[in-house]
Formats: C-alpha cells, structure tokens, sequence
C-alpha cells in the first residue's frame, strides 16, 4: 500500500514539475480585477443596521463568509448557495479562494457587492487564473496582494492573501482572504512561515481587523490565537475532505452572541469545501489609530 500510494505521489509530482514554468504574479499590486460600491451608498442587506455609510453607527452587525470554490468550477452552483442559503446570505463581506476573474465578477454581481480579485499565479493544472477576491457591501480602499514566502514543492506556485480596508460607517475594518499551501506543497515550518507573513502585515496601524480563509490545516490557527486573534471557528468541524480547513479569526472584532458561527453542511456540489460563517459586531470605537 505504502508503494502504490509513493507512486500515485510521485507521477502527480513529475507531472506538475514537467509543465512550463509557473507564472507567479509577484507585484502586490496586479493583475487586479475590482468593482468599488461608491462611498455614501447604503449597504444593502438588514443585518448592515448602520443606515447610509456616511452615518457612522454605534455597533454593527456583519455577517462574514469564507468559501473556497474549487478551481471556480461550479459558479452557478455557488451563487445558488450564496443567494439562497439563510445562514449565508445577505452577507455583508464574503472571502474567496481558488477563485478567476469571472468567478468572482459573476458572484459579486449576482450578490450585489463591490469586489476586489487578486490572482497568485496561473494554476499548472487548469491553465486558469488562482487566486483570492474580497467581496463587500460597504467601501473598499486601500487593497494589494500580499505575497506569502515559500513556492510549492513542485508546481513552483506562489500563495497570497488579498488584503483591503472596509468602511463600515466610518469604522475601518482592515480585511484579509487568505489562501495557505498545503503540506504536500509546503514544509510545516513554511506554512508558519505564510500564517506570520500575514499576522506581521495587519499588526500595522489596524485596531479591527478580518480574517477568513482557507489555512489547509487547523492547526495553523493556534498561530492567530497566540497572537491575540479571537478564533470563533475553531470548534466548526471538519470543512473538507482533509479536516478543519477553513477558518475566520477576528482582532477588535467581536461575535454576536445568539448568531455566532457555523457551516453549511450542504453545499450543492459547489466545491470540496464547505462555506464557514460568522456574524460578527463591531462595537462604537474610534477611527484607526496611526501608530
């Protein structure tokens, strides 16, 4: 047994180290795909009870959704998903990985969000674009790509986590869609390496901060949790075939008590994942703090 499965290993190794070489995106700031809701519009959705964006509001309520759409192969699936389901929809922000740039427009549009889409690199296996996209009810500004360290073992491809600031009646929520290697592609300490590229860029100058995607592996999350991350999901379950993969951690951030947190367990053959969920508060606080 352990000899046929070296061998599975090994052919699917050869195979992507016998493609052309990757092309990575390596600049944070494209290729980029976007869709901006203009500021002063209202949020759509009755969870978002903040009123127009230019009023600022005490708490708000944000339903929060991460969903890895595998290689953004089964999109009417997912928007089905995303539209119907009642623990998912509205959402006021929704992360997604594995995702090309007509994926994520034909969801933002059928979702009515504003979106910002960064590709990591051409996928080896598809040919098509892969990478992460950031999809809100309220004003985006100030998005990049952040390069994560460490290519894949063997198709040489690069991670990222696609970062940008929502305002959230004049509340900046710094946001992060996250895409971690897997173990077959990455060492244990290079999948560290990745978690801690990205907790050093939100310790900049963000009192609130979102965080939501796929880690590939649950134990990463204890590297949010000892970097004073609350961790709403860390009892979810399993969210794919491998384990507890999908996550969402919040720092100045807060879960509402009797909505919490949650997955859904039927997800119509949109993905190998299932779609996590949070609805989180943001309590009166004032604007980011430029240390």
């Amino acid at each position: 047994m352990r000899s046929s499965t070296l061998l599975i290993v090994c052919a699917a190794a050869a195979a992507l180290s016998s493609c052309a070489a990757p092309l990575n995106f390596e600049h944070p700031g494209g290729p980029r795909w976007s869709a901006y809701l203009a500021p002063g519009a209202a949020p759509q959705g009755p969870l978002s009870d903040a009123g127009p964006i230019t009023t600022p509001a005490p708490a708000t309520k944000l339903r929060v959704v991460t969903f890895n759409i595998k290689m953004s192969r089964e999109i009417p699936k997912a928007i089905r998903l995303l539209r119907e389901d009642p623990a998912l929809h509205p959402a006021d922000l929704v992360l997604l990985q594995e995702m090309d740039q007509d994926g994520v427009r034909q969801i933002a549009a059928a979702l009515g969000m504003g979106f910002v889409y960064y590709p990591a690199t051409v996928h080896p296996l598809t040919g098509r674009l892969f990478g992460n996209a950031i999809l809100s009810r309220w004003p985006l500004s100030d998005d990049r790509k952040l390069v994560l360290p460490h290519l894949g073992r063997f198709g040489k491809t690069q991670r990222i986590a696609v970062a940008a600031t929502m305002d959230v009646a004049g509340q900046p929520v710094r946001v992060y869609s996250v895409h971690i290697a897997t173990g077959v592609e990455v060492s244990p300490s290079g999948r560290r390496d990745q978690v801690r590229a990205l907790l050093a860029d939100a310790d900049g100058p963000f009192d609130r901060v979102i965080v939501g995607g796929d880690l590939n592996a649950k134990g990463l999350g204890k590297l949010f949790a000892e970097h004073g991350y609350a961790w709403p999901t860390e009892d979810i379950g399993w969210t794919s075939a491998l384990s507890a993969t999908d996550h969402i951690f919040l720092r100045g951030v807060g879960v509402e008590p009797t909505l919490g947190v949650g997955k859904v367990a039927d997800n119509l053959g949109a993905s190998d994942h299932l779609p996590v969920w949070a609805v989180v508060t943001l309590p009166g606080a004032p604007p980011v703090s430029m240390r």
